[in-house]
């Protein structure tokens, strides 16, 4: 258990609270196995370059940003449209067993980027040795008390824990601290609702936030008063009226589970239209890439490097959450097109993974995964393992993957070593030089799926469409052209072969 006071607290303003938190843990235990993990890129080494487009989604993002220490609230009250703007302060609260704290290092500043992602300040924080989390309080009375004093010394208003805590727990916390509480789930849903931007996005994200509410309801003063029966109920109404009635915590879990059934039913009636792409794709025998890796990795950069697609990029968790398909060629002239997919994390809610299920397609239908790892990143390992598990899930376990280290210019020849002990076969690059880029277009290339069928055919001069065709998704082998026509030799999909059949020789 690391020892924390509130004088500890305001000791040195100037440190940053989370590697306050972690030299606590570390004297306690007197190892540390990774250096400081670092969740977001150093903003010298971040720059965007041009491949990156104008970047106006960017723009328009940061075009209203929270200041703190600022306020609008007025100080007559009953001008309640006015509210005081500020940014959350908040404290950060972990467990860890014996033997993990550079887990515990990882995770911690994790959820620190997370929580300055999601608009809040990170003060201060603990972190509890123990062997497993407390079923009442999650760190222990004692901790919570000593917590308490924390959050009062620094002014918090907001504890976030790191972990998934127990409607039970939270609500144990809450009472003890006197603050608001919530956990690592809450912080990663409310950073979708912000970036969520289609349709099809909003409604997966409010699907998961009501699945996630939905075992936390609580009922405060008049939520857990009923229905009145008799002369005093339904507004006097008399007989019929009669009987115990619904609580209106009851009342609550009806309409969510009601706004959950239509949610699910808004995301089906996408799927015909997301099908209607995929199959006209798979019809004309278009091969595709997806790019998944960890949230940061730079997968939106090096989707734009690939293709110049200029799709918004940015040095934050989860910037991007709906996927963006682009269509590129390969050297011989074949058309290939290139997914970008939502990120994954660390303890990824089951529910966004479940709400996102039909955007994961992407990469299950996929015939290539680039599977892009931080290689700047002080976990990998973690990075890959992560990504497998949620890969996975969504039934992509046995598609073709090739794993890309992506920030390569930051990367020294020792950590290029174990990198390529962990993955001998990984291609280094890097979206912000263009290390490597050509590298990864020939293992693509050379990884997307040959045409079926070999044809020799004599194609007239008039039908210049099939050769177009060949072109874009078949594979010349040999061309010659003759009197009668363009004599080839080439691998083509069925559906071109039987084109081509009447002109075979």
């Amino acid at each position: 258990m690391t020892d924390t006071t509130p004088s500890d607290v305001q000791a040195d303003p100037q440190t940053d609270p989370v590697d306050r938190v972690l030299s606590r843990a570390e004297s306690r235990s007197g190892v540390r196995i990774f250096g400081a993990a670092q969740a977001l890129q150093a903003e010298s080494t971040a720059d965007g370059s041009t491949t990156d487009g104008e970047q106006w989604d960017l723009e328009a993002r940061h075009a209203l940003r929270r200041v703190a220490g600022l306020s609008t609230e007025l100080e007559d009250v009953t001008e309640v449209e006015y509210r005081q703007l500020r940014l959350e302060n908040v404290v950060l609260v972990g467990v860890y067993a014996q033997g993990s704290l550079a887990d515990a290092e990882n995770s911690l500043r994790e959820l620190s980027a997370l929580a300055e992602t999601a608009g809040s300040t990170v003060l201060d924080g603990v972190l509890q040795r123990r062997p497993h989390p407390d079923p009442a309080t999650y760190i222990g009375r004692g901790k919570a008390d000593e917590l308490k004093d924390i959050v009062a010394a620094v002014g918090a208003d907001t504890v976030i824990a790191d972990t998934e805590l127990a409607p039970s727990q939270r609500r144990a916390l809450e009472d003890v601290i006197k603050v608001k509480v919530i956990d690592r789930t809450a912080v990663i849903l409310d950073i979708f609702a912000q970036h969520a931007k289609t349709r099809e996005g909003k409604a997966q994200v409010e699907l998961a936030q009501l699945e996630y509410l939905l075992p936390r309801l609580r009922g405060w003063g008049e939520s857990m008063s009923r229905q009145a029966g008799g002369q005093v109920g339904a507004g006097g109404a008399g007989m019929g009226s009669r009987g115990p009635g619904e609580t209106k915590i009851e009342l609550d879990r009806r309409r969510i589970r009601t706004r959950m059934a239509q949610l699910r039913k808004q995301i089906r009636e996408f799927a015909p239209a997301r099908d209607a792409k995929r199959s006209e794709r798979k019809r004309n025998t278009v091969p595709s890439v997806a790019i998944a890796g960890y949230t940061n990795a730079g997968k939106s950069s090096l989707l734009n490097r690939l293709t110049s697609a200029g799709v918004l990029v940015e040095n934050a968790l989860f910037a991007t959450l709906d996927a963006t398909v682009r269509r590129t060629e390969t050297a011989d002239g074949r058309v290939f097109t290139l997914a970008d997919t939502v990120g994954f994390v660390r303890n990824l809610p089951h529910q966004l993974v479940e709400a996102f299920r039909s955007t994961l397609e992407e990469v299950a239908d996929a015939d290539v995964i680039v599977h892009v790892v931080d290689g700047h990143h002080p976990d990998p390992a973690g990075q890959l393992a992560t990504v497998r598990d949620v890969m996975a899930d969504v039934g992509a376990r046995d598609i073709r993957e090739i794993v890309v280290f992506n920030k390569s210019d930051l990367i020294d020849d020792d950590a290029r070593l174990v990198l390529r002990g962990l993955e001998p076969d990984a291609v280094f690059v890097s979206s912000r030089t263009g290390e490597g880029i050509a590298e990864l277009r020939a293992v693509v290339e050379a990884a997307l799926p040959l045409p079926a069928v070999e044809v020799r055919a004599l194609v007239p001069y008039g039908r210049g469409d099939l050769l177009s065709a060949i072109h874009e998704t078949g594979i010349f082998l040999s061309q010659d052209h003759e009197e009668g026509g363009t004599r080839v030799h080439v691998r083509v999909s069925p559906r071109l072969a039987a084109d081509l059949a009447p002109y075979a020789v």
